[in-house]
C-alpha cells in the first residue's frame, strides 16, 4: 500500500548524497558513480529499503541501486540508510523514478541482475500491462541487462505469479527455476533475503512464490 505524502521528503531527497538527481544523465555511466567496475544489480519497487540494504551490506564488491516510484516511500529507505547499521555502505544508491523509464536511465548491458519483490499485483485485467512481470516490462528489462543478465521475482500473490509465469514465456525469456513455496524450497531458499513484506506475509502463513528467469 502506498503511503501518503509526507511534506518536506521531495527536499529530503534532493538533498541527500546517495539519492540521486538527474538519474537520465547517469546512463552509461553508472560504474563512474560507485568508482569501480563491480556488477549493478537493482531493484524495483524497493519499498522501504530492507531488502537491498541487507544485501549491500553483505555484498561490498556489487552495487546496489534501488528505485522507489513514490517519494514517502523513498524517504522511508533513506531513513533506514541512515542508521548506524547502513550509514557507512558505499555501494547503494537510491532513485526515485518510474520503471518505465529504465531505459533511459541504463544503457545496455549496464545491469546484471533485477530484483521485483513482492510488486503490485494491479489485479483488474484492464490493468495487466502495469505489473511488473508483463511483457512489457520484460522488454524493458531486455534493453539494460547484460546478455547474461537475470529477473528474480518474489510474491505471495498466486494469480500474479501465474501470470508471471506465462509472461515469461510470452516475452521470449527462459524460466531458470520456480517454487510456489520459497521457505520450504532448500535449494531456492539458499541464502534468501527477506522484505518487509515477506516477513509480514510468511507471518501470516502465506507461502512466498519465487521465479528466477533470464533471456533465451
Amino acid at each position: 500500500m502506498r503511503l501518503r505524502n509526507i511534506p518536506g521528503a521531495d527536499d529530503v531527497i534532493q538533498a541527500h548524497p546517495i539519492a540521486i538527481k538527474n538519474e537520465k544523465e547517469q546512463r552509461g555511466k553508472w560504474n563512474t558513480i560507485f568508482g569501480n567496475d563491480n556488477p549493478i544489480h537493482i531493484e524495483i519497487g524497493m519499498g522501504k529499503g530492507q531488502f537491498l540494504l541487507t544485501l549491500a551490506k553483505q555484498n561490498p564488491d556489487i552495487n546496489y541501486i534501488g528505485i522507489e516510484r513514490y517519494s514517502a516511500v523513498l524517504l522511508r529507505a533513506l531513513e533506514k540508510f541512515d542508521t548506524e547499521e547502513y550509514c557507512e555502505l558505499k555501494n547503494i544508491r537510491f532513485i526515485c523514478m518510474n520503471a518505465l523509464e529504465l531505459s533511459e536511465v541504463f544503457a545496455y548491458g549496464e545491469v546484471k541482475k533485477i530484483y521485483l519483490n513482492f510488486s503490485d499485483p494491479w489485479p483488474k485485467a484492464r490493468h495487466a500491462r502495469r505489473r511488473l512481470t508483463s511483457t512489457q516490462f520484460f522488454a524493458q528489462y531486455d534493453k539494460v541487462l547484460v546478455d547474461a543478465g537475470v529477473v528474480e521475482f518474489k510474491t505471495d500473490n498466486r494469480p500474479l505469479f501465474e501470470f508471471s509465469l506465462e509472461q515469461v514465456e510470452e516475452a521470449g525469456w527462459k524460466l531458470l527455476a520456480h517454487t510456489f513455496d520459497l521457505h520450504h524450497d532448500e535449494e531456492m531458499n539458499a541464502g534468501n533475503v527477506m522484505t518487509e513484506y515477506e516477513e509480514k506475509f510468511s507471518s501470516m502463513g502465506n507461502p512466498i512464490h519465487k521465479l528466477i528467469a533470464t533471456r533465451k
